[in-house]
């Protein structure tokens, strides 16, 4: 199969965020942050951000919902699909998968179910993968669920990453067709050394068997399970690597930058958006921002993005959705699709 064309197409998308809003100037009340409105907006673009609270808090919940949505939006049945595939950085449980939860919550049961792990690049992982069980004949119809519940995770005394993340799920179902279309992806890594993470959420793991020194912490990095990140590392990775990755997608496509009629970036921080798409001289009507409402949802930024587009009409027949992420680990990609 030619690498630029593949046999998919997208027949719905949803997403599901939290009803609790927390709002800059939130922040500016909790003590010991010495933070304003002017101070986030300024060095984020972040607004607000939704947090997942209350009864029935978790990611499985939120992804299930933003599924049905999807599913809905298709207008096919749960049964109808053949592989779930979701990604996700802050899982429910190390195991059962964010996917097999999705897949008893909506019905699905034809489908099987795997989770990716690539942290903020997840969804464009979990699109690549899709789109090969699609092109090779072993699935006919697939759902994507990207969910996060960052805020599970974020240190609220740190000024530094409080302010930057909230909860949300996306979702993306896909079919197999007889029209070949326009596809490219271009996914990498920079692997991290152990004791040098950029950035990470530890998993507190004590020794708890009888032939170690009880409760004797493992490994060498910080073992709070918040996310720790260094800021200047990652904006310098990433205004470098998004860039690069959208250049490398295009000449898999064989298209020009000015071809490309849509750009979904990860809605990671608004001076990384902005010094990238400078880097590619893409006209701003052209690039896709809601970080100033959602703040940063790692890998569901991008199904969510598309969600809202397709709701307010912007997403039409035959244009050219170029979709690319940076995640810890590092890894990154991008994805490039007619729609």
């Amino acid at each position: 199969m030619n690498l630029s064309t593949s046999n998919i197409k997208i027949l719905g998308t949803g997403s599901f965020k939290p009803d609790f809003v927390a709002l800059n100037e939130d922040f500016s009340k909790t003590a010991g942050l010495e933070t304003d409105d002017d101070w986030i907006t300024s060095r984020t673009g972040i607004k607000q951000r939704m947090f997942n609270c209350g009864e029935n808090a978790t990611n499985y919940n939120m992804s299930s919902k933003a599924a049905e949505r999807a599913l809905k939006a298709a207008g096919i049945s749960a049964d109808d699909i053949d592989i779930i595939v979701a990604s996700t950085a802050t899982p429910d449980f190390f195991y059962p998968s964010l996917a097999c939860l999705v897949q008893n919550a909506i019905g699905a049961t034809n489908a099987f179910a795997i989770d990716v792990s690539a942290a903020c690049t997840g969804f464009v992982n979990a699109l690549d993968i899709v789109r090969n069980y699609l092109a090779n004949g072993s699935a006919k119809k697939a759902l994507i669920v990207s969910g996060e519940m960052l805020s599970y995770h974020t240190d609220f005394t740190d000024r530094a990453t409080c302010v930057l993340f909230g909860d949300g799920a996306g979702a993306i179902v896909l079919e197999a067709t007889d029209s070949p279309k326009l596809y490219a992806a271009h996914l990498g890594a920079i692997g991290e050394k152990f004791d040098e993470p950029a950035l990470y959420c530890k998993v507190p793991y004590k020794c708890n068997s009888p032939f170690g020194a009880k409760g004797e912490n493992f490994g060498a990095v910080n073992h709070v399970d918040y996310i720790q990140m260094d800021g200047r590392a990652v904006y310098k990775f990433a205004s470098d690597i998004m860039p690069k990755t959208v250049k490398s997608v295009c000449e898999k496509a064989g298209l020009e930058l000015s071809d490309i009629d849509l750009l979904i970036p990860h809605q990671a921080n608004i001076r990384i958006i902005k010094t990238a798409m400078k880097n590619l001289d893409i006209p701003e009507d052209k690039v896709y921002v809601n970080i100033e409402k959602t703040g940063n949802i790692s890998s569901a930024c991008i199904p969510v993005c598309l969600d809202e587009l397709y709701e307010l009409g912007r997403i039409k027949a035959g244009m050219k959705i170029c979709m690319v992420a940076f995640g810890a680990g590092l890894t990154y990609g991008a994805v490039i699709i007619e729609v």
